[in-house]
């Protein structure tokens, strides 16, 4: 099942009159650890006289860096990402030993390596006494994480705020309220405070209404939504880095899709650059719009779909039809004991004691209803994994014109008698009656008809 769907950034930037504009960096490009599949990207800008260089950060982020030759009364740019909703488990990870369980520590290397995202550059008075409060009782590494996490949504009121740059977690313990941005950079404070290495994102989060409505709780949104979203990411050994959305409690699935993951917020921005003083005016529109949906529960095919479905199958029938091709249906029968049900043989074990002789009996008593005149043939079948050898297989062939296949069948060996045959006996010999007797065999088949 999947949903495929075209995320649509666009933003515009217009001037009172034309300014010359500094290089400006854009940091909207899928992130290459994106857990969730991009199909597809591009990036529309105007002014059309302008260069591009893509670029990536200290942190392996994709940066497009844009250079406008000319004054321009405009900057305007679109952003197109398609994406493949796939259901992501988001504790789908396994952890190193060492890990598992909080508390742990980096080993030496981890540490050296991961110290951009251990800097705890805040360390106020509020959020101190907030970090007194966490139960440190030693538990699973991922309960808590899974705690911290829903800690910081349950003491924060979301809010938007149109104001630039990010508040400190002083402001935004104060207040009891934050953007997703203020949030996040406070986990990210926490987090490294708790002895893990921590980083900002920011991303696009895409969030599509249910098909159906919840029976027991919130349904989600009304409408298909997207927006610019941030997050934080956590580092542990062997799962590596796992995104924490403080803003809903949860962790980062399929709907959560990076940008750019920084040590600081400051580089992390979706858009930096200057311009000369001048009046501007702002605009945005983000949208996603499903491009394709598998059918599913509780979403099926829609009439028209059924239609053209039935249609097909109609059509196929007339080909079979027309050209007189019959099919069948075969399957293998499931002996069941009277007198020996709990018996491994006709429950678990390739063999047994008796399992061949009622294999043969139902075998000849088939072969005489069915084709007195046909053959019976004793060979390999199945090899299934973890046995030794391929277990053996009886069929019976004949022709439906009623030709004989075999006039004879004196001259068939029956392999439950013996013939006092040994490896001295002469090659044409062995042909009837020198099989080797296999340690997997299986009762005999229903009649085969060619």
């Amino acid at each position: 099942m999947s949903i495929r769907v075209a995320i649509r950034h666009k933003t515009r930037y217009q001037y009172d009159r034309p300014v010359n504009m500094a290089p400006h960096i854009l940091r909207l490009r899928p992130a290459p650890h994106s857990r969730t599949p991009i199909l597809g990207y591009s990036l529309r800008i105007l002014p059309e006289k302008h260069f591009i260089n893509w670029q990536q950060d200290p942190f392996g982020n994709y940066l497009a860096r844009l250079v406008f030759p000319e004054k321009t009364t405009h900057f305007d740019f679109e952003v197109e990402v398609i994406a493949d909703m796939t259901v992501i488990n988001p504790f789908d990870f396994f952890l190193e030993e060492y890990a598992k369980d909080y508390p742990f520590e980096y080993d030496a290397q981890l540490t050296k390596e991961l110290a951009p995202y251990c800097e705890r550059v805040e360390s106020g008075p509020l959020l101190l006494a907030w970090l007194k409060e966490v139960d440190h009782t030693p538990r699973s590494t991922q309960d808590f994480l899974v705690d911290i996490n829903q800690q910081v949504w349950k003491a924060l009121q979301y809010n938007i705020r149109m104001e630039p740059g990010v508040q400190t977690c002083e402001e935004t313990l104060a207040l009891g309220r934050g953007s997703c941005r203020d949030s996040a950079w406070l986990l990210v404070q926490i987090l490294r405070h708790l002895g893990f290495a921590a980083r900002f994102v920011s991303g696009y989060l895409v969030q599509l209404t249910a098909d159906l409505k919840s029976l027991d709780g919130p349904s989600g949104p009304e409408a298909d939504f997207t927006d610019l979203h941030a997050w934080a990411e956590v580092y542990v050994p062997g799962a590596g880095w796992l995104g924490l959305d403080p803003t809903s409690g949860l962790f980062a699935g399929e709907n959560h899709i990076p940008l750019a993951c920084t040590p600081d917020p400051v580089s992390a921005a979706p858009v930096t650059g200057a311009t000369e003083a001048c009046g501007v005016t702002f605009s945005f529109d983000n949208s996603v719009v499903r491009i394709h949906e598998d059918p599913r529960v509780t979403k099926p095919y829609r009439d028209d779909q059924w239609a053209a479905i039935y249609a097909l199958g109609r059509a196929v029938d007339a080909k079979l039809l027309e050209y007189d091709v019959r099919l069948t249906m075969g399957g293998e029968p499931t002996f069941v004991s009277i007198d020996d049900m709990e018996s491994a043989q006709w429950n678990t074990a390739a063999f047994g004691d008796h399992k061949l002789d009622r294999a043969r009996a139902l075998w000849k008593r088939l072969g005489k209803h069915f084709a007195p005149n046909g053959l019976k043939f004793s060979g390999q079948g199945k090899w299934y994994p973890g046995e030794p050898l391929p277990r053996w297989a009886l069929g019976i062939f004949w022709r439906g014109d009623g030709v004989p296949l075999w006039k004879n069948p004196e001259l068939l060996a029956d392999e439950g008698k013996p013939y006092g045959h040994t490896s001295a006996t002469p090659a044409p010999h062995q042909r009837h009656g020198g099989r080797l007797h296999g340690s997997a065999l299986r009762p005999a088949r229903p009649a085969c008809r060619l």
